[in-house]
């Protein structure tokens, strides 16, 4: 069945391209070019292919389409902070396509489905992954689907990292996790090992005579900044506090909360305050909003729920009777510098939210393995090997942008780095298109689409940890997935099979694109004026081609003109 996007098919314009004379100079070519969303989706993921599936509402295939990239769909709908919207063209006409939530709905529809991953024909080669949260989980999935077996172990109860423990539930409720880590762990050549904490990298290694490791402990230990309190005193870190609330505990904060920090793990734990009970919240941070670290739409779905913030500002001491706060002024190189001047802060507890490091006793035995100055493992960026051959590290722990989806990508570049390893090779990143931007498309015309909104809770109904946003039904999702534009690659429109004045353009088949014939075509570039994702250019004729000769011999150069790039 031939794709056909929401709002694609443009009614046909007059052409500028005329008069190439009796010689073609130039002629069209089909190409593909890289989609913005695929380019910023830290996984990697195929956002177009999969999107052009679901609008044409064969969910299955685009379900497998997905996770060909990223295995827990339903987790990354809910849980990724969406940079694939972001880059999307679409967002330059009236508003990017909601890709997350498609992705959710397909990761949803999965589970309720009950499709699994295919098995594949084993290798005899045998993998450690070490930690099970996004990094861990992912290269395990990979690997496995790659046919090598693989063994997690996980030093926690249960697996899922940071997704368990650090993110809430009202932004990632525990059952479609759940559902999608159980769905990896139960492949055929995936075992895990909860319970089961790993203090020597080398030794497990050649105890378990594994081929390859995978570290991917994460980051979650909590920084700690030197204030001082009062005894007494309720002083925890955002980590540990996500954690025990995770667990079903809840911790007693009191009335009123004092988060440093404004990343999002901060705006995090000032929305967990609240839902333990909080009734005055407050963030104190050193910068000023134009310096904001968390993600706007984080900050402001904090603020819409109470939450305050304290711009410019450092917490100097946490007394009895709450913290003493310093106002700070910014320097031109993002330095601040202390003013003198302090107001006071009541508060019951304090949250510090100032980053996160990783316990990495396990790599002190294995003295080629180079941790670096901010205490993280050193790898090879191409490959994610450390110094230790035949040892990988990714996720968290070797820093860089610490989110679920970055994680995800380092664990399925490490499964294919360790699966060239394993085969006495080094891995090589496949070439990538040229990067397709919204000014190469052609859209003189469309159709107004307005972005799908996912039904929301009301913030009069945020007292708990239910889930805020619910998904897209099957109608919505399928409107929403054909609002892709379809950028840089073809979806055979027929625009060009219609504007060919020569008729030298002939469909091929539903799925299989066109085909120009040479010795009809005059090079006229209508066909690549008219074709509104930019999936034609029109290149030099080959030097090889003979040229055109006029009545009496002389050789024709028809005048160029410039082809839109």
């Amino acid at each position: 069945m031939t794709i056909k996007l929401h709002d694609m098919t443009q009614v046909m314009q007059d052409t500028t391209r005329r008069g190439v004379g009796s010689s073609r100079w130039q002629r069209p070519v089909y190409k593909h070019f890289l989609p913005p969303c695929n380019h910023a989706c830290p996984a990697g993921e195929d956002i177009q292919g999969w999107l052009a599936h679901a609008q044409a509402g064969d969910y299955e295939k685009a379900w497998r389409a997905l996770t060909e990239n990223n295995p827990m769909p339903a987790v990354h709908g809910r849980a990724c902070y969406h940079p694939c919207e972001g880059g999307c063209n679409r967002g330059s006409l009236d508003d990017a396509v909601s890709i997350h939530a498609v992705e959710r709905f397909l990761g949803d529809l999965a589970v309720q489905n009950g499709w699994s991953f295919q098995p594949a024909p084993l290798t005899g080669k045998k993998v450690l992954v070490i930690g099970s949260g996004p990094a861990g989980l992912s290269c395990a999935y990979h690997l496995a689907r790659l046919g090598h077996q693989v063994e997690i172990h996980e030093a926690a109860a249960e697996p899922g990292g940071m997704m368990m423990h650090g993110i809430p539930a009202y932004r990632l409720p525990r059952q479609p996790l759940k559902d999608e880590m159980a769905r990896i762990t139960s492949m055929p050549n995936v075992t895990l090992r909860c319970g089961v904490r790993v203090d020597d990298v080398a030794q497990a290694r050649q105890q378990g005579r594994f081929d390859a490791v995978f570290v991917a402990v994460g980051a979650q230990l909590g920084n700690h900044l030197n204030i001082p309190a009062t005894d007494g005193k309720k002083l925890v870190d955002a980590v540990s506090l996500l954690d025990e609330v995770s667990k079903g505990e809840k911790p007693q904060l009191g009335r009123t909360v004092a988060i440093v920090g404004g990343g999002n793990v901060a705006m995090d734990a000032a929305r967990t305050a609240e839902r333990l009970g909080a009734k005055d919240t407050v963030l104190i941070f050193r910068y000023d909003p134009k310096h904001m670290e968390a993600l706007p739409s984080e900050a402001e779905a904090a603020f819409a729920e109470g939450v305050k913030i304290e711009w410019l500002s450092v917490a100097d001491h946490f007394g009895a009777d709450g913290v003493t706060v310093e106002k700070v002024t910014m320097n031109p190189d993002g330095t601040v510098t202390p003013t003198g001047q302090t107001t006071h802060l009541p508060a019951d507890a304090m949250v510090m939210a100032v980053g996160q490091h990783s316990d990495l006793a396990l790599l002190k035995t294995a003295p080629a393995i180079n941790i670096n100055k901010n205490d993280t493992v050193a790898v090879d960026a191409s490959t994610l090997m450390t110094g230790q051959e035949g040892i990988f590290a990714g996720g968290d722990c070797i820093g860089g942008a610490r989110t679920m989806t970055t994680a995800t990508g380092h664990g399925k570049l490490a499964a294919r780095a360790i699966n060239a390893y394993l085969a006495g090779q080094c891995y090589v990143h496949p070439p990538t298109h040229p990067l397709v931007s919204f000014d190469m498309l052609h859209l003189p015309d469309y159709a107004q689409a307005d972005r799908s909104r996912q039904p929301e809770r009301p913030l009069t109904e945020r007292s708990g940890f239910d889930e805020i946003f619910a998904g897209l039904d099957e109608k919505t999702a399928r409107y929403e997935a054909g609002r892709c534009l379809s950028c840089g690659n073809c979806f055979e429109c027929d625009n060009c099979y219609a504007s060919c004045p020569e008729q030298a353009i002939t469909r091929l088949g539903p799925g299989k694109g066109y085909a120009v014939a040479m010795d009809m075509c005059t090079g006229c570039a209508v066909c690549a004026e008219q074709c509104p994702c930019h999936a034609i250019e029109m290149d030099p004729e080959p030097v090889e081609a003979t040229p055109a000769k006029g009545s009496l011999g002389e050789p024709v150069m028809p005048a160029r003109f410039k082809v839109r790039a």
